[in-house]
């Protein structure tokens, strides 16, 4: 009796050889079937002869996307093969598609870069529109500015996850949309002077920006191996974590420049003459921002010419590069003729040569291939209805984003007022008195260039836990479980952070708080809240991506994630910012920290109920027979 398993080796040429298992006792165990995938014919199957040549065979039992052709080779021929396949280790240079997926990531990172660049100086502009307002006044207002832009992002996200999916837009156009208007709206708030006209711009960068959920898209378009998706969607935290590390030193560092390096563009400096820099007077936190619009345009032209487009129904129209470099060599071509003298053939009679390259002879039974992928082309997309886009995973799945894009949101804003509210003092007879340990008042009184310097640790930490433990442990956890397991370490960190402010110090009030016990405590605090959004930041991404019940609808879902993510990240900031408002008059700093920490546990819950999708769960009518 012979004992035979099933193996299946995977060969470059797109042929998988299986060894079969005997139907009937006695048999030869050498006998092995090839199977060809993805081989479409009007023909029927082909198989080999006793000749080891192709002939047609009957086009009974067609399984779908492969056909079975039978020999009675030798088995030690495969064998050779399969011994010669090694399994591939996942590594950042095996991803395919890496200059697309570097342009993108640029996108991610220099979008963000124009929202950590503001946060750095955001409480000190707003205190230069009005400085009658109080801190408690200026907080809320740093609510409603950091909520305007992902507001507006909420309005337009599923609009654009539309047009992402229409054949007039595409996914290459809406990105350039969003790069190209969040660019001007950074130079809108550069040269704002009040609040409202900031309101304003920081509307229109957040209604014309679509991009997270598009570049989302893109990524999972071009990475369709589920073995590489957790290194391709760790490029977006990544560039999140090199925004977070470097926008808020560069806002910190470029915000009021006359104040803080006078020697450079203050009265008598080597920039600002005898006068000093006098459009850096009047806006003086318009320099970041401009750097920001500067790095916006630059990635703009990287996406126009050379990022393709993933979208299959716009996947063959021109490129910008395409039309650019149509014109050079229609301008190469003239010169060249006229130089010649010569003959030079029409460019339509190419054109008709390619298409008869296309035509399939009914005489000639070899081009079974090229005429079963025309036929397979000319087929229309089916498109899955807006109508059963919500099924209960998807549902499960933005119920728990909600939570956690709440709480993401709710800590950039109060992260930053804790920093920039002046501390304690209880010298001072309007100060409140303290009641340990729950009530208690006052930051940390540090101005714009320490709270960068603050703020760039979390992107410090970030990178650090991203290329180092980030790989092993979500390997081994899988993506649900380090999504729900890291979730439950957020409440700790928030229920922590008000605490930084009892920290030992060693410089009075009201100066800002320094020494060693009190970075000691900032640095334990943001190892914790970034330990969590290192391992759910990518994990909500790839589990959004996956609860997709079609193809046909990504760029939908994705938008109604942005969607979903914009809203809560808007009320997040403003309900924080009123929080923390409410205990600065109480005497209750804490009390914002307490109330995100209660809404982090929430989304802990809501958690559990989701899974991992395939991204296909519904097969629509006619698709099992493609």
């Amino acid at each position: 009796m012979v004992h035979s398993h099933s193996r299946t080796v995977s060969v470059s040429t797109g042929i998988n050889i299986a060894k079969s298992k005997p139907k009937a006792r006695g048999n030869s165990a050498s006998g092995f079937e090839l199977r060809i995938n993805n081989l479409e014919s009007e023909n029927g199957s082909f198989e080999l002869d006793s000749q080891q040549e192709w002939k047609p065979a009957a086009a009974e039992g067609r399984e779908r996307g492969h056909k079975r052709i039978a020999s009675s080779s030798h088995f030690s021929a495969a064998e050779r093969l399969e011994s010669n396949v090694k399994p591939q280790n996942v590594t950042w240079m095996s991803l395919p598609r890496k200059d697309q997926l570097v342009i993108l990531g640029l996108c991610r990172v220099f979008d963000f870069l124009q929202i950590t660049s503001l946060q750095a100086y955001m409480f000190f502009q707003l205190k230069s529109f009005d400085t009658s307002l109080s801190d408690s006044a200026i907080s809320t207002q740093a609510g409603f500015l950091q909520g305007a832009f992902t507001a507006a992002q909420f309005a337009t996200a599923v609009p654009w996850g539309r047009v992402a999916d229409a054949k007039w837009g595409g996914r290459k156009f809406v990105l350039l949309v969003g790069l190209i208007g969040t660019g001007i709206s950074c130079l809108g708030v550069a040269f704002s002077t009040s609040f409202t006209q900031a309101m304003f711009w920081r509307s229109f960068g957040g209604a014309i920006n679509g991009m997270v959920g598009i570049i989302r898209t893109m990524i999972a378009e071009n990475i369709k191996e589920k073995k590489y998706q957790s290194r391709a969607f760790l490029i977006l935290p990544i560039g999140f974590n090199i925004a977070s590390l470097f926008g808020p030193v560069m806002g910190g560092v470029l915000a009021d420049p006359v104040t803080s390096y006078p020697q450079l563009f203050g009265e008598s400096s080597i920039f600002g003459g005898d006068t000093g820099v006098m459009w850096l007077t009047q806006y003086p936190y318009a320099l970041p921002m401009l750097l920001n619009a500067v790095f916006l345009g630059f990635c703009a032209a990287l996406v126009a010419f050379f990022l393709e487009e993933t979208l299959d129904i716009c996947k063959n129209s021109p490129t910008l590069w395409s039309y650019f470099w149509e014109i050079i060599s229609q301008a190469l071509s003239f010169i060249s003729s006229r130089s010649s003298h010569g003959y030079s053939r029409p460019a339509f009679q190419d054109a008709e040569d390619s298409e008869n390259l296309l035509e399939v002879s009914a005489e000639n039974p070899h081009n079974y291939e090229l005429e079963g992928r025309v036929t397979k082309i000319r087929q229309p997309k089916r498109v899955l209805p807006f109508r059963r886009i919500w099924t209960p995973n998807v549902l499960c799945t933005l119920l728990a984003q909600a939570f956690f894009d709440f709480q993401m949101g709710a800590f950039n804003n109060l992260w930053l007022l804790f920093l920039s509210t002046p501390r304690f003092d209880p010298t001072d007879p309007v100060s409140p008195p303290q009641k340990l340990p729950f009530v208690f008042t006052g930051g940390l009184g540090m101005p714009p260039q320490s709270v960068g310097f603050a703020t760039s640790i979390v992107g410090i930490i970030g990178m650090v836990l991203q290329f180092s433990i980030y790989p092993s442990i979500n390997s081994r956890l899988g993506t649900v479980r380090s999504y729900q397991y890291f979730l439950s370490i957020f409440p700790l960190a928030y229920a922590l952070a008000p605490f930084i402010s009892l920290s030992p110090a060693t410089s009075p009030p009201p100066a800002q708080a320094t020494g060693i016990y009190v970075w000691i405590s900032i640095v334990v605090v943001l190892f914790l809240q970034v330990l969590s959004r290192t391992f759910t930041l990518p994990a909500s991404i790839i589990l959004l991506n996956n609860c997709s019940p079609h193809p046909s609808v990504l760029g939908t879902v994705h938008g109604i994630g942005q969607s979903v993510s914009s809203a809560f990240r808007t009320i997040g900031p403003v309900f924080a910012g009123s929080w923390y408002g409410l205990g600065l008059e109480i005497g209750m700093i804490g009390l914002a920290w307490w109330l995100v920490a209660f809404a982090s546990c929430l989304g802990c819950a809501a958690a559990f109920w989701l899974y991992e999708g395939s991204g296909h769960e519904i097969i629509l009518p006619g698709e099992q027979e493609e």
